[in-house]
């Protein structure tokens, strides 16, 4: 049996209420999952909260699995959806701050953006966060482009056009950068 057949008959069994099954299945996809979640998160812990609210999800709605279909993109847009959310709080709460901050004192503070500086989240940062959501589901947790499609709501064509202008602004965005090396005398 193939890994993702394996994951699938996990499913059906944590559905029919063996959480044995339950904790293989968490087990098996916790790793990706976080690896998902943690691309765009402010750090470590943002993550494994997300993480901890996919989990929670996914076991109130498991009913709504249909044995027999592919599970990992079920799972990513269950994981996706609790990374929407998360950055829809992080917004809203920052607006909140910045507005008690600017009303109590006038210096804001803008030394840092809490973000990762360096690897992937910095390669990926110049791209719209729909091109970097499906590199990350495409690349780096190697969903077929159909399941790509299906855990963004999205048809196939259109995961393959977000790909297509990544690649390309990241191809214009690594030109940029060598150009740059090669006037300032530094070799790629």
């Amino acid at each position: 049996m193939d890994m993702d057949g394996d994951l699938e008959a996990l499913m059906a069994r944590y559905q029919a209420g063996d959480f044995t099954a339950a904790r293989s299945l968490i087990e098996r996809l916790s790793p990706r999952l976080h690896s998902f979640l943690a691309a765009q998160a402010a750090n470590r812990v943002d993550a494994d909260d997300m993480l901890q609210d996919a989990w929670l999800r996914i076991h109130r709605v498991r009913h709504t699995y249909r044995p027999g279909g592919p599970l990992l993109p079920w799972v990513y847009a269950i994981a996706r959806r609790v990374r929407v959310d998360h950055y829809r709080i992080a917004v809203r709460t920052a607006m909140r701050e910045q507005r008690f901050e600017e009303a109590s004192n006038a210096v804001a503070d803008t030394a840092g953006d809490g973000r990762p500086a360096e690897g992937l989240a910095e390669l990926l940062a110049p791209l719209p966060p729909s091109q970097r959501e499906v590199l990350e589901l495409l690349k780096v947790a190697g969903m077929s482009l159909e399941e790509v499609a299906q855990a963004t709501s999205s048809s196939v064509g259109s995961v393959k056009q977000k790909v297509h202008r990544a690649y390309e602004k990241l191809r214009r965005t690594m030109g940029l950068m060598e150009s740059d090396k090669r006037h300032s005398g530094v070799a790629p």
